[in-house]
């Protein structure tokens, strides 16, 4: 993941999920694992909010500036909520 995120995005780091703009998803479950650790949470609670978070990427929501972010997170936490 971390080399598609630096080809792609010029950010040398791994990443949670990378959306592109013909509707594709890249989800590292290595990183979704991790950060189940890091935030006390399942691996597959991680993955499911990857999923959702790279769908509302596909929709048009961006996560670049604060305002952005936080409408984002809004919506994530909804749509889990709905979830499980």
């Amino acid at each position: 993941m971390r080399r598609f995120n630096k080809k792609y995005l010029g950010h040398d780091e791994a990443t949670d999920v990378l959306t592109f703009d013909f509707g594709e998803m890249m989800i590292c479950p290595k990183v979704a694992a991790a950060n189940a650790k890091r935030f006390k949470t399942s691996t597959e609670y991680e993955l499911i909010l990857y999923v959702i978070h790279g769908l509302l990427h596909l929709a048009g929501y961006d996560d670049r500036k604060p305002g952005d972010i936080k409408r984002m997170r809004a919506k994530e936490k909804k749509l889990l909520e709905r979830l499980l």
